[in-house]
């Protein structure tokens, strides 16, 4: 007991807010949880959870300005990305139907 006389356990001590980080140092904290709010949202929207769960297959078309065709495949574990042009999309091959496009937007494939 003798170590905590003239001492009260319940003054504060005197700090300065002379130190012109603290302000920034709030910024920063705001900022980290904007962007994980950010980045949560993003993951929502754009249904990216099934890219990370590994049971599942994903396949993603992606087309630039130049025409040029990239389809990124997932199975699994593997993920695979091939660029193709339209060359390389044409060739022969023998019609096995048409699809229509209905006005709620739904697609219906009719085999020949």
């Amino acid at each position: 007991m003798k170590y905590m006389k003239g001492k009260n356990l319940f003054e504060k001590e005197d700090y300065s807010d002379d130190d012109p980080m603290t302000g920034i140092v709030n910024l920063f904290d705001v900022s980290l949880v904007f962007i994980v709010t950010l980045l949560l949202t993003l993951f929502s929207v754009f249904n990216v959870g099934e890219l990370l769960n590994e049971k599942s297959n994903v396949t993603i078309m992606k087309k630039n300005d130049d025409g040029q065709l990239e389809v990124i495949t997932k199975k699994g574990k593997s993920i695979k990305a091939v660029k193709m042009s339209k060359e390389q999309a044409e060739g022969k091959g023998q019609r096995l139907g048409t699809a229509y496009k209905l006005e709620d937007g739904s697609m219906i494939y009719v085999p020949e």
